[in-house]
């Protein structure tokens, strides 16, 4: 082979690794955009559950239709980007992390349809205020989760997506304390009706945790090159 050959294939490289690595770059951009639509999304889905706000309510369950565009944007890239480059080692691992983190956001995006919608169903019943306080608490470490995981992806900090399972297990302790409350409540066949669907609500904020920490096994997995699922009440040690 010449070296006109060799210069000429080198040269060619260089320009597909750069488009290729400001793919991935964009592909990223649209992960961090996914996760402020979440976490408007948890804010919206709580304050319409408190307030008993149906229009609220409906712009949350609307507002996952922008989540799931994004979602199968980046799926779709990611799935070309596969069979274009063949990528290897870091970056192999980095369209993976992408790819799964994708997945979360969208399924946390879903739970705050759930909450939405059970908003709409509860709001002719007033619960105890504890019930909802012990919401606003677990909605409020639900998105600090959801920003530490983002910003531990975007930064490649280790350290922070290790913090996760410390910070979901707030989420774990109020969760109990809030079925421990709707399990003493008593009353009317509606009140009864109330406290299963605050039940649901309580189990879906604590799925927005453990998808937070979900997302934090991802960064892990990116910066060291061992997938490890981190010890918490979602992985419980055997």
């Amino acid at each position: 082979m010449s070296n006109e050959t060799i210069s000429a294939e080198g040269g060619d490289a260089m320009p597909r690794r750069l488009e290729f690595h400001e793919e991935l770059d964009q592909l990223e951009a649209t992960i961090q955009e996914m996760g402020e639509l979440v976490l408007r999304s948890i804010r919206g889905s709580l304050n319409a559950l408190r307030a008993g706000d149906h229009e609220l309510a409906d712009e949350v369950i609307a507002f996952d239709d922008e989540v799931d565009d994004r979602a199968q944007t980046v799926e779709q890239h990611v799935e070309m980007l596969l069979a274009r480059q063949a990528p290897v080692a870091t970056d192999l691992r980095r369209i993976l992390a992408v790819l799964h983190i994708n997945i979360h956001l969208e399924r946390m995006a879903d739970l705050c349809v759930n909450i939405a919608k059970l908003a709409k169903i509860a709001h002719a019943f007033h619960g105890p205020e504890v019930i909802v306080e012990g919401f606003e608490e677990m909605g409020s470490r639900a998105e600090e989760m959801t920003k530490v995981a983002l910003d531990s992806f975007q930064n490649r900090d280790l350290a922070a997506a290790e913090s996760l399972p410390q910070l979901d297990e707030l989420i774990d302790n109020g969760n109990r304390r809030v079925i421990g409350h709707l399990a003493k409540l008593e009353g009317t066949e509606q009140a009864r009706e109330w406290a299963l669907l605050m039940i649901v609500v309580s189990r879906c904020l604590e799925r927005l945790g453990d998808n937070a920490v979900d997302i934090g096994e991802q960064t892990a997995y990116l910066v060291s090159g061992e997938f490890r699922e981190f010890e918490d009440a979602s992985h419980p040690v055997s």
